[in-house]
């Protein structure tokens, strides 16, 4: 037998965003590497200690010491300075799949860094609504460690 609640339901979250960034590309693609990875941020200027193997097949975790974290997806593509892509739950402790993409465009002098984050499974809505939240101020953090090198 199976029962469904209604916070159980299957929902799908889609998230896009560009962030015009006024740095050359290169420079933007290591500055995300950083950012999401030994330089992440949780809530801001809360520290959140992630690890990412910058190659395919590569671990983005969250390492909290002593064999303790949270795997939140494995590197599918990376292709510098133009493309990093991401494949498994993210953020999520519940059944979910996801897909995020970082697709880099040199703009002239500038980058245009897109943001894409797709998922399904059983997503609370809430978390729907954070993510919007949450990836902005990733990409505001980008932008600003991108321009101060």
């Amino acid at each position: 037998m199976t029962v469904t609640a209604a916070d159980e339901q299957i929902r799908t979250l889609d998230f896009s965003k560009d962030q015009r960034i006024e740095a050359a590309i290169e420079v933007v693609f290591e500055t995300l590497l950083e950012e999401i990875g030994p330089g992440n941020e949780g809530p801001p200027g809360q520290k959140m200690p992630m690890k990412l193997e910058a190659w395919p097949g590569g671990r983005w975790f969250r390492d909290l010491g002593q064999n303790a974290g949270h795997l939140w997806g494995h590197v599918q593509v990376i292709k510098p300075p133009t493309l990093l892509e991401i494949c498994g739950p993210m953020f999520m402790s519940y059944p979910a799949a996801g897909h995020i993409a970082y697709r880099l465009k040199a703009d002239g002098k500038a980058t245009v860094l897109t943001l894409r984050h797709r998922a399904f499974g059983q997503i609370p809505e809430d978390h729907i609504a954070g993510v919007r939240m949450g990836w902005g101020q990733m990409l505001e953090r980008i932008a600003k460690a991108a321009m101060k090198r």
